[in-house]
């Protein structure tokens, strides 16, 4: 048995990794896409590293686009097996790769319509056709389900706590009459999340393939959530009468966002002002999240009993059309603008900051991970210039960030998350899903707690999942 990453090795997107049986059974684990990573992007989403008509089965860890963002790509090239998620999984990658496909046409006609002498004309990577078609391949497996994907291949999701339908992965895959078990974590969140329930614990295995987004930091900001909105948004909009962008994904960030706006709401601390959430694809996962209760946690079940709805408040306004959208560029009220994507780099929320970048009285304010190449990481980063739209913009909106938002997991987390592990047990463990200085540091860490077998793979390495690994051998790579 064998496992290649074909994707988010050393680097934070475009989720594959693919496991090959003896018998060339093939089981892809996700299929991102790659996001935020310069001029490069294009090229990595273009390269699958394997053919994907001999791919059998794909099981997908959850929703977000640079996990599941490139199957219908993979569909339009040959794969045609079943992809096993659960239930909310499927009804948000419906309407995120929908949505998923009509940015990527906007942007490319946008891009067309700009291009310098001697450049080639940009092309989507996939079709509303390709989306359909994908979805029509979905299998739902619920949480704690042992199901049976083949004759020695079982599978079980538990509930990673990272977004609405998250899934830890864990497969049971019998070759050569013995057992081997191999978790993939998807991306774990937080330990007391403000919407979700915990990450599950799960049993013992051999192999785990680990996200390391956040392996060297702590989310640790000293005020609530809600307090730091509240003071961001009072100093922008009441006393410099700007206005406060925050790049958010449509799924999570968003309704944590209004989740906590609404609660200072119920405080009587929400400042009178127009809220707008510029993003269809965030209204329809709001519903989406609205009729999955399920996976809400303690605290919002309690908010429940005295607010039917815990993501409206007054002054909250949804924004459908582009001329709507357009619109908020002529309108000088004080306000705040949440709109994907949350790294900033593709959607409505880039014209956004085009807009409202070069004026000092607006903050634009940072809510998740970015990675370091995506406009909103160049953001984080302090640069003074930055390119949107193929133009130099100066940077004179002040920058804010708000770290304890990220719905990864902290090192704290990740390693709450292995906590029902032993470690003597684990043949091997492969980090991934993180930046390489970033995962030597968590590799580190895990190394002090008992895991001894930590690899980094680089992009397309391949290894072989050994029956066991004698003392003082060496793992096989290629």
């Amino acid at each position: 048995m064998k496992i290649a990453f074909h994707g988010a090795a050393r680097t934070v997107t475009g989720s594959k990794h693919l496991i090959t049986l003896k018998n060339n059974i093939q089981i892809l684990l996700d299929c991102g896409l790659f996001q935020g990573m310069g001029h490069v992007t294009n090229q990595l989403n273009g390269y699958f590293g394997f053919k994907p008509e001999n791919v059998t089965y794909l099981v997908l860890s959850h929703a977000h686009i640079d996990h599941c963002g490139l199957l219908p790509r993979l569909v339009a090239e040959g794969f045609n097996g079943n992809i096993f998620c659960t239930s909310a999984t499927m009804d948000l990658a419906r309407i995120l790769l929908v949505d998923s496909a009509k940015i990527q046409m906007q942007d490319s006609e946008y891009s067309n319509r700009h291009l310098r002498e001697g450049e080639e004309k940009e092309q989507p990577l996939y079709t509303e056709d390709d989306v359909i078609k994908a979805i029509g391949l979905m299998k739902i497996v619920e949480y704690e389900e042992d199901y049976t994907i083949a004759e020695n291949i079982r599978l079980k999701f538990t509930d990673a706590g990272h977004i609405l339908g998250s899934a830890a992965v864990h497969l049971t895959i019998t070759e050569d009459e013995k057992e081997h078990r191999i978790t993939f974590s998807g991306d774990v969140g937080r330990y007391g999340d403000l919407l979700l329930n915990s990450p599950k614990v799960f049993e013992q295995a051999d192999f785990i393939i680990m996200e390391s987004t956040y392996g060297d930091s702590l989310h640790k900001d000293l005020d609530p959530i809600g307090d730091m909105l509240l003071e961001i948004i009072n100093n922008t909009c009441s006393f410099k009468r700007g206005k406060v962008i925050i790049p958010a994904f449509s799924v999570g960030r968003t309704q944590e966002l209004l989740y906590a706006l609404n609660g200072l709401e119920l405080k009587g601390k929400l400042p009178d002002i127009p809220f707008y959430v510029d993003s269809p694809l965030s209204s329809k996962a709001t519903e989406v999240l609205k009729n999955h209760p399920e996976v809400y946690n303690n605290g919002v079940k309690e908010t429940l009993k005295i607010d039917h709805d815990v993501f409206a408040f007054k002054g909250l306004k949804f924004i459908e059309s582009v001329e709507e959208s357009k619109a908020l560029n002529d309108d000088p009220r004080p306000c705040v603008i949440i709109s994907a994507s949350g790294m900033a780099e593709a959607g409505r929320v880039k014209h956004h900051i085009r807009n409202y970048i070069g004026n000092e009285k607006n903050t634009i304010l940072m809510v998740g991970y970015c990675e370091p190449s995506s406009l909103g990481g160049k953001l984080m980063a302090g640069q003074k210039v930055v390119e949107i739209f193929r133009e130099d913009y100066d940077v004179k909106a002040e920058v804010k960030s708000i770290k304890s938002m990220s719905a990864h997991g902290d090192y704290e987390d990740l390693l709450h998350f292995l906590s029902c592990q032993d470690p003597a047990k684990v043949k091997q463990l492969f980090l991934v899903h993180g930046e390489y200085e970033v995962q030597q540091h968590f590799a580190t860490r895990l190394n002090n707690v008992g895991f001894k077998n930590v690899e980094i793979p680089e992009y397309h390495q391949e290894f072989g999942l050994t029956p066991a690994i004698a003392e003082g051998e060496e793992v096989q790579t290629s």
